[in-house]
């Protein structure tokens, strides 16, 4: 686990819709975690990331994979009394437009709009009560291979994937029939709602979810996974560290496993191969 100054003054994740990512599609995970440190130590050790100060503060660092932005973590948990959780942003031109289209769907706006030195975010859950945010702003350099086969997958786990499709096209503005939008689909085989940019898939949506289920892993939520070239070593350092594995298992795709990391934070990896996206 290495840490880095700051090499330029991108406080926050962002991207400017229409520019450098299209507009609706995730474009950031962060963790709210209590320990910053032990969050590094545990992060750089399992999933080999380096680290680099931003201009938010000693509580708020860049996550990098290969030299590339790939995640923030924020030591922010105990004074929002919120738990320790991965969370998507999606890239939105407006945030207060955003929010006012998540509040007229009748879902909740937790958080926000908060304004940062790059832009403007908020956090809200929908109407099953997924967790997600939105962000209008820029981010770091070296972030544009992001979801270009990149390390990062999200995936919503709900109730119903077509109302929640419905629920995310009208807030993040998807399949609008402008050029730089997000396209949704359906893949039989999966039978999941799939959100592209291009010709990458960028998210999936999955029904099954069931909102009162004691286990957390049953109910709506945005789950986000991590490409790593060897799951079984990387869950043996994860476990070595204090994490507990939730679940694992195998696809034709390779194999994958759900971790919660020593303070709670759950996440999947997943083997990176020529298909980027755990089936599960």
């Amino acid at each position: 686990m290495t840490r880095r100054q700051p090499s330029h003054t991108h406080a926050h994740p962002a991207g400017k819709p229409g520019t450098d990512v299209a507009r609706g599609a995730p474009c950031w995970v962060s963790l709210t975690a209590r320990d910053l440190a032990a969050s590094e130590k545990f992060y750089g050790t399992v999933l080999g990331w380096e680290f680099r100060a931003t201009t938010l503060g000693s509580r708020f660092a860049v996550a990098l994979s290969d030299g590339r932005p790939v995640a923030t973590i924020g030591a922010v948990a105990g004074d929002m009394q919120v738990a320790v959780v991965w969370t998507p942003f999606f890239a939105v031109p407006q945030v207060d437009e955003a929010t006012a289209r998540i509040r007229e769907r009748s879902a909740t706006v937790a958080l926000g709009p908060v304004s940062f030195a790059s832009g403007r975010a908020a956090l809200a859950a929908d109407r099953d009560g997924a967790v997600f945010g939105v962000w209008d702003g820029r981010l770091p350099g070296g972030w544009q291979s992001w979801h270009d086969r990149g390390p990062v997958v999200v995936r919503l786990h709900t109730r119903d994937a077509f109302e929640s499709a419905i629920f995310y096209g009208g807030v993040l503005q998807w399949a609008d029939d402008e050029a730089d939008c997000c396209t949704v689909g359906y893949e039989f085989d999966q039978a999941e709602v799939v959100v592209r940019t291009g010709s990458n898939v960028v998210a999936r949506i999955s029904s099954g979810a069931v909102e009162a289920a004691p286990d957390p892993l049953a109910r709506p939520h945005w789950s986000v996974a991590f490409a790593v070239d060897d799951v079984p070593a990387t869950v043996e350092s994860a476990r070595e560290l204090g994490a507990a594995v939730v679940d694992a298992g195998g696809s034709a795709e390779g194999a994958w496993a759900d971790i919660r990391d020593p303070e709670g934070g759950l996440f999947t990896v997943f083997a990176r191969s020529s298909h980027p996206e755990p089936s599960h």
